[in-house]
């Protein structure tokens, strides 16, 4: 193990590493397994010996270079090769490693490489036929440089009212893909602002009897792959600078009845037949757009494990930081590191048992994934796979928003725990955070994406009211709710802090709030509708306070009760399960808190001293995990060329990294280039003051 992962190097971390309670080379090998630690170390030593990938902590690159450099850098990926197909069939789950390893790096970088090669080539090959496999071939020798046209200007969440056409002319069997105006335009486009030379385009497919038969995706080719120049017909351009991710070229795209061949349609979910008659295997409209747009499960899925990357990245600076940086201390004492006072314990000790149960949830929701994909390549049309698709739906719309929230938060609070030094860009909490914005609106809005968990859910009440079905699901993630009239009698029986600290406590309380909020959901529809509203209206009336938090709540009980099971799991090493119930217990009381008010509402807490034995139980917690703090960062840390935050380093040597870092800056100590407007010309104080 110790050739795998070598020793970290000695430092002033020493102090808190030799107080960990656990090994955490042996928590980084349960975690990853050894064939994904090798995995993720040839992925990182690729990057660090190659020159083309030197770079300096929070470097300002003109947006023009830094493009340049990103490109260069997925052409070089292409080269290197990290992850052949039959690599990634026999285990795919190094897909979402290399995703991450890549992202740990730059998320520009490595969206520009798996938006080609995965949204648009996985698409192609996924829901194409044999005559797409040239495409699929020339993807993969990046011959032509892809990207994932959905969204328009006027047009993001509501898939459904997407407005580009493409009309099928049996006179020369081709598509005519149009934009009826501006507001039609591709929009948010990653890689169509300067680079992409074929788009996958979702639009509105009519046959020639002017029928419109849905979304559907087509390969449009956009510029010419030898001289990047648009082709006639195609408005393509670059949207501008972004908050973040600017490596990345995202972009809009006008078309004016470009012509495309028949066979560009990905014909998996329906086709066009020479003469131009539609034929499809479905026949549920709904199920074969829902089928069409399977890849946006993965893909919010693959953001749920972005955000909780950018998390661990956060955490371990702030954590580092905070064990190394010294403030204070008791009367005529030395100065203590700051990791020592409640108040910082509180502030990041939590995000990081927060991140910790989202590793282990992230991991286990993907290879669900996995299981569901499968069985549509085999063909599978069971009640059980369709109720598998329905549960990973509702999973995925609200881990996206769980994992994306949770690292929006837990950065920032990093970047104001570490002080002044959390605001220069050279520890790169603020890339962090601007890198992590997006991830809580693409690919869905995490608001809107909670609706469609809360619809499931709901759903599933009203079959077994109104039809006697039973609730259960492939995954369990419901099995609970059928019992929910019993649950709703339960309690909260803590009485002592011992006793509050078992995370079984927490998971009764989560089961307990899910049924709550479902019968108050079901309760709050029922009053919109008996007013008089339309299911639209009493629906829109019944987000907030309601069918929101319920969403939430179910989240947030299926990640907890994933992190339970597998800190309970016999299987677990026993060196490891006394911290990681600690991490458990604290991510549910402290997650949990923030329904505290929901909780007295339904009556499962009264009076005043459960509050206050889950606040002293989340401070004692915190207490008890602050020397195991250091250990459980270096399990998610990725190596100190990747982190590129000298306040991060393992050696935990700040002020000497810091130092060293600012002086290798350019032009740190010259003069400005415009000092002689300072040295001369000095003005006259009052001269332009307006004489009104």
């Amino acid at each position: 193990m110790d050739s795998l992962v070598p020793d970290l190097p000695s430092g002033p971390l020493d102090v808190y590493r030799k107080k960990a309670s656990f090994n955490w080379k042996e928590m980084l090998l349960f975690i990853d397994g050894e064939e994904i630690i090798a995995y993720k170390k040839l992925v990182f030593q690729t990057l660090e010996n190659d020159p083309l990938f030197a770079r300096q902590p929070g470097e300002d690159i003109p947006l023009e270079k830094l493009r340049e450099l990103v490109f260069l850098r997925v052409k070089k990926l292409f080269s290197y090769d990290l992850l052949p197909d039959e690599d990634a069939m026999a285990n795919p789950w190094k897909a979402s490693v290399l995703s991450n390893c890549l992202g740990m790096y730059d998320w520009a970088f490595n969206a520009k490489y798996f938006l080609n090669r995965g949204m648009f080539g996985t698409t192609v090959a996924s829901s194409g036929s044999a005559r797409h496999s040239e495409f699929v071939k020339n993807i993969k020798a990046m011959k032509i440089f892809g990207c994932f046209a959905l969204t328009e200007l006027s047009h993001g969440s509501n898939t459904r009212a997407m407005r580009t056409t493409a009309t099928y002319d049996p006179k020369t069997q081709e598509f005519v893909i149009n934009s009826p105006d501006i507001e039609a335009a591709k929009f948010w486009v990653g890689n169509l602002g300067k680079t992409a030379t074929h788009a996958l385009v979702f639009a509105q497919l009519y046959t020639p009897d002017q029928v419109c038969h849905g979304l559907h995706s087509f390969i449009v080719q956009v510029r010419d792959p030898h001289t990047l120049l648009a082709l006639p017909g195609v408005l393509v351009g670059d949207m501008g600078k972004k908050l973040g991710q600017n490596g990345l070229d995202n972009g809009f795209a006008l078309f004016h009845n470009v012509r495309i061949p028949r066979e560009n349609l990905l014909n998996k979910t329906g086709d066009v037949t020479p003469d131009g008659r539609y034929v499809t295997p479905f026949k549920d409209s709904k199920k074969r757009f829902g089928a069409s747009l399977g890849v946006l499960s993965s893909g919010r899925m693959a953001i749920s494990r972005i955000a909780l990357t950018n998390l661990k990245l956060a955490l371990t600076v702030a954590i580092r930081y905070s064990a190394t940086r010294r403030q204070f201390g008791p009367k005529d004492a030395e100065e203590i590191p700051v990791l020592e006072y409640q108040l910082q314990q509180w502030r990041l000790i939590p995000y990081l048992a927060a991140a910790h149960a989202l590793e282990h949830f992230t991991k286990t929701i993907f290879m669900n994934y996995v299981e569901f994909q499968m069985g549509l390549v085999m063909g599978d049309k069971s009640d059980r796979q369709a109720d598998l698709g329905r549960e990973i739906h509702a999973i995925s719309c609200s881990s996206k928003p769980l994992a994306s929230w949770m690292a929006q938060r837990g950065i920032q609070e990093c970047r104001e725990a570490c002080g002044g030094h959390g605001y220069l860009a050279m520890n790169r909490l603020g890339e962090l955070r601007d890198n992590n914005d997006p991830n809580c609106t693409y690919e869905g809005d995490n608001n809107v994406l909670l609706q469609q968990t809360s619809n499931y859910l709901l759903s599933l009440l009203h079959a077994k009211q109104h039809d006697g079905v039973k609730i259960e699901s492939p995954l369990h993630s419901v099995d609970f709710l059928d019992g929910y009239q019993t649950i709703l009698q339960n309690k909260f029986t803590a009485t002592t802090l011992e006793e509050c600290m078992e995370p079984a406590v927490c998971v009764s309380a989560y089961q307990w709030l899910v049924c709550f909020l479902l019968e108050e959901s079901q309760r709050r529809l029922e009053q919109q509708r008996d007013a008089g509203l339309q299911d639209f209206e009493a629906r829109n009336n019944s987000q907030v306070y309601f069918c929101r938090s319920l969403a939430i709540a179910y989240i947030d009980q299926s990640c907890l009760k994933r992190f339970y099971d597998v800190t309970f799991d016999p299987d677990t090493p026993a060196a490891l399960r006394p911290v990681l119930k600690k991490l458990c217990a604290l991510y549910g009381l402290w997650s949990l808190n923030n329904h505290t008010a929901t909780l007295y509402q339904g009556n499962y807490l009264s009076g005043g001293r459960p509050a206050e034995m889950i606040q002293m139980s989340i401070l004692t917690l915190c207490s008890q995990l602050k020397d195991d703090a250091v250990a459980l960062v270096d399990v998610l840390a990725p190596p100190d060329f990747i982190l590129n935050s000298p306040a991060g380093n393992a050696d935990g040597q700040l002020y000497r990294n810091l130092w060293s870092t600012m002086m290798q800056g350019s032009q740190v100590l010259e003069r400005p280039s415009w000092w002689k407007e300072f040295c001369s010309d000095k003005p006259v104080v009052g001269s332009l003051r307006p004489k009104l």
